[in-house]
């Protein structure tokens, strides 16, 4: 029977990247991640669940983690779940633990700061938001777009070449 071990999580770091190396050199980035969950509940009340996460990235991807994050930071990854099961020292029982083996990330939000990746602002009920986001460069700002490739002859005489202006998205 075919599997899949697939988790995609969005969240802040909880805490910094430690980076290990193994003994054939290869780099370990381990960091925990806290996901957010809001919902309403059986009663009709806003409640919010948080998720803690143990993440392990290896190579290049826990280098880029490590330099790149700190606590407190957005991140989203891609990856795949992972047990390990060791036994006790002390009490000599069976112990598990379930965590993400990251195999590609990207950066969420803005350059500075975390959270939302952008700047706080307070609302009038007093609760603060994230500020409107900034508005787009002017048309003058932005480089110029190359022009599209001349449209080349149909290959079989009878049939429609579809030029840029002709898909509808």
């Amino acid at each position: 029977m075919a599997s899949f071990n697939k988790v995609l999580l969005m969240g802040n770091l909880t805490r910094d990247p430690q980076l290990k190396y193994l003994p054939s050199q290869t780099a370990v980035a381990e960091f925990g991640i806290a996901c957010n969950r809001r919902f309403k509940s059986a009663q009709g009340e806003d409640r919010e669940e948080v998720t803690f996460v143990d993440c392990a990235a290896f190579g290049k991807t826990g280098e880029l983690i490590n330099q790149y994050f700190t606590k407190g930071k957005p991140i989203f990854i891609e990856g795949r779940l992972k047990l390990d099961q060791w036994e006790d020292k002390q009490g000599g029982g069976k112990r598990s633990k379930m965590s993400v083996v990251v195999e590609n990330f990207q950066f969420v939000g803005g350059r500075e700061g975390g959270g939302s990746g952008g700047t706080q602002e307070p609302s009038p009920d007093g609760e603060s938001r994230p500020a409107r986001p900034a508005q787009a460069r002017p048309a003058a700002a932005r480089p110029a777009a190359s022009p599209p490739p001349p449209a080349a002859e149909p290959p079989y005489g009878d049939e429609k070449v579809l030029n840029e202006e002709d898909i509808p998205f």
